[in-house]
């Protein structure tokens, strides 16, 4: 059977949990196991669609259109797997389901619990994904002593009952703060954070400490004694040049032989110089290039996530340091600081706050013969300024945003107009694509055949199209299903592109993705003047 890794977090939110589960992920990869991974989110939301992403950073697409968390985008970036809608555990989805069960009378007129029936839900999913994989990691959301996570970290208590202490090994992440006045590290908040753990039944095997300074040997100890573990389980996440810098780190720290001697494995292989040769990459770009994100979450970075790793991805390939200006494209100065980049990305949004902005950077672009790649809502705005300012219908807006408008060039489709809830009711997840041939899009990818991601409700609508043509927006990528347009852009500018769907959704750090790879090449040669 397979085994299972609980990660936990303690005294503080956003410790990166996700982060240290792919991390030994991908260790274990490394070591020739197959593994997999899953959030288990406390919030009652029956998925994050319908978040903020000032509440909780971006909402990250998996390919059969699940709307997750952003921590599943580091599973799939370090694990290079495609996660699914199994993947993701909320709090809502748990109970919704056991609540439809009660409804269909599959309890038998018993008494609806948390324990056994929602801990019963919690565990049968956790152990439908250990199915033909070695290894489960399992992130708990939230940090211990939270009363929305105390059903998950009961469910996976009694996984280690059920299974035995040999096949399920518990990792907790904590904070250990240092404090500038005394000059000391502390450890306290950690002692706290364990013995909470264990007031729920769980015994951590390892703690991995976040912490801005190393942690001293008598630090170490006193972790070591007062939370029971050995010391060489103690183990230093310290603040890192990039996130990709993590799996080293613990690594040389012996992480990757304590999880295979505590769960009774063996590896298969040795494989991490791969990633040591990866990292080199990383830490020796040759070259810089800037590029403006113009957006309106700007205040949280969370909320552009997976286009920031895009970006980094994309200068890997090309060993180029990307530096990302996130600008507001509701502040005054917006066309002086989009001076400054040497590309500039529309990124995607919902509603209608920062549109003028967004349209205004995208018209600086294509005036300015600026590299420019705009994403799903930043697509749009690509065709609501071509038929403003080119094609001469000076009110064209999104039917989102202004139902009344003349000229509707994004309008919802018939099918979506039927739609009354809106939680995983948009065109969601991978569908694919067919490109023109000899197409910019077609030289990105280099076929013209694709699958993306998407998630959105309008569509470019398709009444306008000649017009966008003659004025120079040629809509060169369709959906294969349905014909709905998915790319557009143009030829009389150096490199100018608009994708209905999220790339940045598809980037792997050892390859990047087509369209964010080509995106930077252009501004390398922009900047050079090529």
């Amino acid at each position: 059977m397979a085994k299972f890794i609980i990660i936990t977090g303690g005294v503080v939110s956003s410790l990166g949990k996700g982060i240290s589960g792919a991390s030994i992920g991908k260790l274990l990869q490394c070591s020739g196991l197959k593994v997999t991974m899953v959030k288990c989110d406390p919030y009652i939301n029956v998925d994050a669609g319908t978040m903020s992403p000032y509440q909780h950073g971006e909402v990250f697409v998996t390919q059969d259109g699940a709307e997750t968390d952003l921590d599943l985008g580091y599973y799939e970036r370090y694990l290079g797997l495609d996660m699914s809608k199994a993947n993701i555990i909320t709090s809502g989805n748990v109970y919704k389901a056991v609540i439809e069960k009660e409804r269909r009378g599959d309890y038998l007129g018993g008494t609806v619990q948390v324990i056994p029936h929602i801990t019963n839900e919690i565990k049968g999913r956790l152990v439908a994904l250990s199915k033909d994989t070695d290894v489960v990691l399992v992130e708990i959301g939230g940090t211990v002593g939270d009363i929305e996570s105390l059903p998950f970290l009961e469910a996976v208590r009694q996984l280690r009952y059920d299974f035995g202490a040999s096949n399920v090994l518990s990792i907790h992440v904590t904070f250990v703060p240092y404090m500038p006045t005394s000059n000391e590290i502390k450890t306290k908040p950690t002692q706290h954070s364990v013995n909470k753990l264990r007031e729920i039944g769980i015994d951590p095997n390892m703690i991995i400490c976040r912490t801005q300074m190393a942690l001293d040997i008598e630090s170490k100890k006193k972790i070591a004694l007062f939370c029971s573990v050995p010391k060489e389980a103690v183990i230093e996440a310290p603040d890192a040049p990039s996130i990709y810098d993590v799996p080293e780190s613990i690594y040389q720290q012996g992480v990757n032989e304590q999880v295979l001697m505590l769960l009774g494995i063996r590896a298969r292989k040795h494989d991490f110089g791969k990633w040591i040769e990866f990292m080199k990459k990383v830490r020796n770009p040759q070259k810089k290039v800037r590029i403006a994100v113009a957006g309106k979450y700007t205040k949280m970075k969370d909320a552009y996530k997976s286009i920031s790793e895009a970006l980094f991805h994309a200068g890997i390939q090309t060993s180029t340091r990307v530096e990302t200006d996130f600008i507001d494209v509701e502040e005054d100065k917006l066309e002086e600081r989009l001076a400054q980049a040497d590309g500039i990305l529309v990124p995607g949004g919902f509603g209608y706050r920062g549109l003028e902005g967004k349209i205004r950077a995208v018209q600086y672009a294509r005036e300015n013969k600026k590299p420019f790649l705009g994403i799903c809502l930043g697509m749009q705005c690509a065709v609501i300024e071509t038929a403003r300012h080119l094609v001469g219908l000076k009110t064209a807006d999104s039917a989102e945003f202004n139902p009344k408008t003349k000229y509707p060039v994004i309008d919802i489709i018939e099918s979506q107009k039927k739609v009354a809830n809106k939680g995983g009711t948009m065109r969601l997840g991978s569908y694919d694509a067919k490109l023109t041939a000899g197409s910019l899009a077609a030289k990105c990818y280099g076929t013209t055949a694709i699958a993306e991601r998407h998630r959105h409700r309008y569509e470019l609508n398709p009444v306008y199209i000649k017009q966008l043509q003659k004025a120079g927006l040629y809509v060169t990528g369709k959906s294969k299903k349905s014909g709905l347009s998915e790319i557009v852009e143009r030829h009389d500018h150096p490199f100018f592109i608009g994708v209905q769907f999220h790339p940045e959704f598809k980037s792997r750090p050892e390859t990047g993705h087509p369209v964010f790879n080509s995106f930077i090449k252009a501004a390398l040669a922009a900047k050079e003047g090529k």
